[in-house]
């Protein structure tokens, strides 16, 4: 297994220590001090520790519903900004409604 596959606090076994994730790419040893993991390494479960879960699978948005939820935001941001704040807003959401394009 490698280390993106281990969640945060996970123990694993690498080069005979065993290790707690602590990061994306480190890990704590059981005796002190950090260690980092580069990607490629080849990982073992510690015995008698559950194996990782297995990914999540992706997690699928309805488009409609993101927006709609996204103009309610905006209308409540908008009521609650002054004048200034408005028109850099009003930029904000264009800018995000263009990057879903």
């Amino acid at each position: 297994m490698k280390l993106n596959q281990i969640p945060m606090g996970a123990r694993f076994e690498y080069k005979g220590m065993v290790l707690t994730k602590t990061g994306p790419m480190t890990a704590a040893a059981e005796k002190g001090g950090q260690h980092f993991i580069p990607k490629f390494a080849v990982l073992k479960p510690v015995a008698g520790e559950p194996s990782p879960l297995p990914p999540a699978e992706s997690r699928t948005l309805d488009a409609d519903k993101v927006l709609a939820a996204f103009e309610t935001y905006h209308s409540m941001a908008l009521r609650l900004a002054d004048e200034t704040a408005r028109a850099e807003l009003a930029a904000a959401r264009a800018r995000f409604l263009a990057a879903l394009n």
